[in-house]
């Protein structure tokens, strides 16, 4: 699967340990036609965010999948969220904290 990030949906979800968040990437990536734009570890506390790209259908399918096998290996939802139409500005603010 080959496509640009820009326009396309978003979503966040971010588990308080990292097995569980990657087992939840891995889990949702399998389920939908999304990619995996960042994983990033939560500098202040323990925890990371995954950010994730694709469809308005196949990330709320991803999210669910995700949610349900991150929980299952142990970690703890704290966060969630889906932009459906993310602006130009939006899209700015998802991808500055990438590499850092």
């Amino acid at each position: 699967m080959s496509y640009q990030y820009s326009g396309l949906a978003v979503a966040t979800i971010e588990f308080d340990l990292m097995v569980p968040a990657l087992m939840a990437m891995d889990a949702a990536t399998k389920t939908a036609d999304i990619k995996v734009e960042t994983v990033e570890r939560n500098r202040l506390k323990a925890g990371v965010c995954l950010k994730l790209r694709g469809n308005l259908s196949d990330l709320r399918e991803a999210m669910d999948v995700a949610i349900r096998v991150g929980q299952e290996y142990g970690g703890t939802l704290t966060g969630k969220n889906l932009i459906p139409a993310p602006t130009k500005d939006t899209d700015l603010a998802v991808r500055a904290t990438i590499n850092k």
